[in-house]
């Protein structure tokens, strides 16, 4: 119940006992009824007293414990949760030279507040492409932005309404076999977040690499591009059987 908050499997199960019991125990019936090794239940009731978990009092010989009111550890948890935030809000990082490392990212929720925090850094120039479905979350950040004199540019697979001045729209045929939804963004032209799907998951790669941020860049607009021509020509191109699986075989 309590590993989600940071606290100990054994932590956990020693709570949920003593929450559970109608009467203060003895550290023999902790053990007992939690399944903690006799051999840890010293370390870990010491652990939990002082942490404000549990109450002790001696009865006779006996130590005797019992748990604080769940009541009390939510408010202590959120106290303490809060508190935290604060301490991160006032938190500045040191300043680093470029960082030529790939890195890795997963969780479809760490990806979606990665590129929400790289829109909001950008001091200059925002390029990104992505589904409709993902790039709606994203419009009140990317037009108060662009409000603010940043240049941005969107390619949206799909169609989404919008204020955006500089937006492409790409509409995939439904012939197409290899219809899943990615995320490219590339800020002031010296960082790129690229996100797609593998294994029914989520996973992005994060770089400053330059090679890597100029490759992205011309991915970006190779697809623009496309957006165009198929928009102009898609009659034309989609009765051509060559260019027709040739079209149908791309991943949006």
């Amino acid at each position: 119940m309590l590993q989600k908050f940071g606290f100990s499997q054994y932590e956990s199960q020693v709570y949920e006992a003593l929450l559970s019991s109608n009467t203060p125990l003895d550290t023999t019936s902790i053990v007992h009824s939690s399944n903690v090794p006799k051999a840890k239940i010293y370390e870990v009731l010491n652990k939990m007293s002082d942490k404000g978990m549990v109450l002790t009092t001696i009865s006779g010989k006996k130590k005797l414990y019992l748990a604080v009111p769940l009541e009390t550890i939510i408010q202590k948890l959120t106290a303490t949760f809060k508190q935290d935030i604060q301490e991160l809000k006032t938190f500045t990082p040191r300043k680093v030279t470029t960082d030529d490392h790939i890195w890795t990212l997963k969780d479809y929720q760490s990806i979606i507040s990665e590129v929400e925090t790289l829109i909001l850094d950008a001091k200059q120039s925002i390029i990104l492409s992505a589904w409709n479905e993902e790039l709606e979350r994203f419009l009140p950040l990317l037009e108060q932005k662009e409000k603010e004199g940043i240049d941005v540019e969107v390619l949206i697979i799909g169609k989404l309404h919008t204020s955006l001045k500089n937006l492409h729209s790409l509409h995939p045929h439904q012939d197409h076999k290899k219809l899943e939804p990615s995320q490219l963004i590339s800020v002031d032209e010296q960082i790129i977040l690229f996100a797609g799907i593998e294994n029914n998951k989520w996973k992005a790669i994060k770089t400053e690499s330059q090679p890597f941020v100029k490759f992205f860049t011309d991915f970006f607009y190779h697809d623009v591009a496309l957006a165009h021509i198929t928009e102009k020509y898609q009659e034309q191109l989609l009765q051509d059987d060559k260019m027709k699986r040739l079209l149908t075989r791309l991943r949006y």
